[in-house]
This record gives structure tokens, C-alpha cells and sequence, in this order.
């Protein structure tokens, strides 16, 4: 029996928000130590681009082990994946708290990443699983509204650890929640029937569900606009804490502006689970959009002009955190449900793609300087018309047969 012949449970707040912890944690680590990754080149000895390797490294793991979690929680359940992936997760995070020089954090972050992969692949395919129709995407919203919440109190908690008890204190706190996330999927989360083994290898099956994907085109351009608008948000939370240093902001006070994107991504999540059954997907992500080219675009404006103040530089922002909050729930329900057998597998493409892509987007921005925001942003708006040119491929008018 596969896991979508079980019966399905009545969802409940605990179980939401056991899913959306799952699926957030990723997010929690990857950003819970960019307060630090001012100084590290400092401690280190190392140069910007080195110090921007382990964010990217991060990424580049927590993206390429979702290939491999995503079939195999197909195959083998969600439940055990989810938990395998923990236990790594805990493991790179007490590594990266010892770590005594760059290269072995960078390591620590690599391991780390390849844990938390699990819960972003697991938990989006239990959503899936377990949401019907207009309802997952509504759940999507709420996980979106949740995960814009981890950037802001990641940054603002780091920080404060950050200068209080130092930066290795932050990875120590990822390996005490790993083992309560641990602990809590094992309580509280269904333990839903694997598939049967079957004869063949399960690297084969991998290899025929990507390729059966892969003749989706639908589901390749919303893993695409998902990617490009991905990497606009990654060059922004790698990017910022270097453009406010050169506006004399330091690392316990880095949160308080970047938070401005995140809480507003949670405010287009909240309108998208509120408007999305009126509107439709294709008009929400339109919607979406527009208002992330305003944002980019007024910040832009205002670096041109001169105004360089960390006001001028993340309040246009929120537009773009809007803007996102109304694209990405649609579009990854559109991802993950095109082939709904294979929502693990679906869910792992979707995460890799975005997490490669941000990883590019997080390491380009150590390619130029940051004297201001003119550079970050016009990388953010390239990324952000990638995305958009995608978007209007999908959503081009079918043409009618001759």
C-alpha cells in the first residue's frame, strides 16, 4: 500500500505546526549565524569571499541531499528520512560549534545542511500528503507565514548570542533543537505506510521519477520562477549585513533590518491564504510580481540617488517580501502536485534548484563590492527578471489548434 492509499488523518494545529518546524529549521540554521559572518573574516584570517563559501556551501548541501531524500521518502516513508536527516543535522551543528578554523566550519555547515535537507523535502511532501486540494495550498501560506519568521528572529537571536556568549553558541543551540525536532516528529507525526519494496533498486527508481518530471514542462517552469525567486531572496540575506556594516550597522543590531523583508513575506502569505481561492494561482503570482519589481526597483532608485541610510536601503524591501508572499505558495503547490505520486521526488527537485540557485545568488554577491546597495540590488532585479521571464512562458495563452 503506498502512503496516499492510508486514510488520511483531520489535520490539526499541531500537526501544522509540527510540519511547518520540520520544514523551517533549515531556514533557522542556514540564517541563524549571518550576524556572525561579519566578523568571521576577521577571526579567520580569511577574505569576504571565503567567509561567503560557508553560507553557499550550506546551501549547495541542504539543496543536493533533497535528491536523494525526496524518492527515498517515497519509497521508504517520510517519517524515517526526516528523522535520519535530523540526527546529521544535530551532528554538523556540535561540529560547527568546535570548529578552530574556517575551513573546518565550512565542513561542519556542509554536513549541517545535508541534514536539514530532510525536513524541507519531508515535510513539504507530508503537505502533500495529507492536505486536500485548495486546502494545501492554504497550508502552503501558513508555512510560508512561518518560515518569513525565521530570518528575523534567527538574525536577532543570533546576534544577540553572537555578542553575548559568542558565535559558537548558535550552532550549539541548532543541535539542541535538532534533537527536539527529533523527538517531536517522533511523537507527533504520522507514521505513514513506505511502498513496498519492490525488485528494482531504489536508485533506479529515483533516476525514472526525475526523468518522468523532467517531461512536466509546467513543473520545470514553477521550479524555475521558485529558483530565480529563491536566489533574489538568498543574494538579500547574504548581501545585507555587508551593505549595513557600511552604513555603521554591526551584528546585534543587523535583525532589526533585515526583518523588514521577512515580516512582510509573511503579510503576502497571510493575504495569499485569504485571497487565493477569489483571485486564482495564475493572477496571485502576477500580483506577486509586480510588487517585487516596486520594491527592487524603488531601493534602486534610492541607492542612485544617493540616500545611503539602512531605512532607505530595507523599507522599499517590503514590497519584495509582499511580492513573494503572494508567488511562492502557488507556485509550489503547482510544483509539488503536478505528478502527485511522486511528491517526494517533486519536492526534492523543487528544493534543490532553489537551494543551488540561492546558493549562486549568496556567492555572487562576494563578487562585487557593497559601498552601498546599488550592487545588491541590481543582482537581486537580474534574478528577479529570470523569474518573471519563466513565469510568462507558463502562463502564455495556449494557442489554438489550426
Amino acid at each position: 500500500m503506498s502512503d496516499r492509499a492510508a486514510p488520511l488523518p483531520t489535520p490539526n494545529p499541531l500537526l501544522v505546526a509540527n510540519l511547518v518546524a520540520q520544514i523551517g529549521f533549515g531556514l533557522l540554521a542556514m540564517t541563524i549565524c549571518l550576524p556572525s559572518m561579519q566578523e568571521w573574516g576577521s577571526l579567520f584570517g580569511a577574505d569576504q569571499a571565503r567567509v561567503q563559501l560557508t553560507f553557499s556551501s550550506y546551501l549547495v548541501a541542504y539543496g543536493s541531499l533533497q535528491l536523494v531524500y525526496g524518492p527515498m521518502s517515497d519509497r521508504f516513508g517520510r517519517k524515517p528520512i526526516l528523522m535520519v536527516g535530523l540526527l546529521l543535522a544535530g551532528i554538523g551543528s556540535v561540529l560547527a560549534a568546535l570548529a578552530t578554523d574556517l575551513d573546518g566550519l565550512t565542513a561542519a555547515r556542509v554536513l549541517q545542511g545535508a541534514g536539514t535537507a530532510a525536513g524541507m523535502v519531508a515535510g513539504r511532501a507530508m503537505v502533500q500528503d495529507l492536505f486536500p486540494g485548495s486546502q494545501r495550498t492554504r497550508v502552503m501560506a501558513y508555512v510560508g507565514m512561518a518560515m518569513g519568521l525565521c530570518p528575523p528572529i534567527a538574525t536577532l537571536v543570533g546576534g544577540q548570542i553572537h555578542v553575548r556568549l559568542g558565535w559558537q553558541a548558535n550552532f550549539a543551540l541548532m543541535a539542541v533543537l535538532s534533537g527536539l525536532l527529533l523527538v517531536w516528529a517522533w511523537l507527533g507525526l504520522p507514521a505513514r505506510p513506505a511502498r513496498p519494496l519492490a525488485r528494482t533498486h531504489w536508485l533506479g527508481d529515483m533516476f525514472r521519477a526525475y526523468a518522468r518530471l523532467a517531461r512536466e514542462p509546467a513543473f520545470l517552469l514553477n521550479v524555475a520562477i521558485l529558483s530565480m525567486t529563491v536566489a533574489t531572496f538568498y543574494a538579500f540575506l547574504s548581501g545585507a549585513p555587508i551593505v549595513l556594516r557600511s552604513y555603521g550597522v554591526g551584528p546585534a543590531n543587523i535583525g532589526w533590518y533585515i526583518m523588514a523583508v521577512p515580516l512582510s513575506f509573511i503579510l503576502g502569505n497571510f493575504l495569499t491564504s485569504r485571497l487565493s481561492h477569489r483571485y486564482g494561482d495564475r493572477r496571485m503570482m502576477a500580483l506577486g510580481q509586480t510588487s517585487t519589481i516596486a520594491g527592487i526597483g524603488l531601493m534602486l532608485a534610492l541607492g542612485l540617488a544617493g540616500l545611503k541610510t539602512p531605512l532607505a536601503f530595507c523599507l522599499p524591501l517590503m514590497l519584495l517580501g509582499i511580492g513573494h508572499g503572494l508567488l511562492m505558495p502557488a507556485c509550489l503547490a503547482g510544483a509539488v502536485g503536478q505528478v502527485p505520486k511522486l511528491a517526494g521526488a517533486a519536492a526534492a527537485v523543487a528544493g534543490v534548484a532553489q537551494q543551488l540557485l540561492g546558493a549562486l545568488g549568496g556567492y555572487t554577491v562576494g563578487w562585487v563590492p557593497h559601498d552601498g546597495s546599488v550592487n545588491l540590488g541590481l543582482l537581486m532585479m537580474g534574478f528577479t527578471l529570470a523569474a518573471i521571464t519563466a513565469q510568462t512562458v507558463l502562463h502564455r495563452p495556449a494557442r489554438a489548434p489550426r
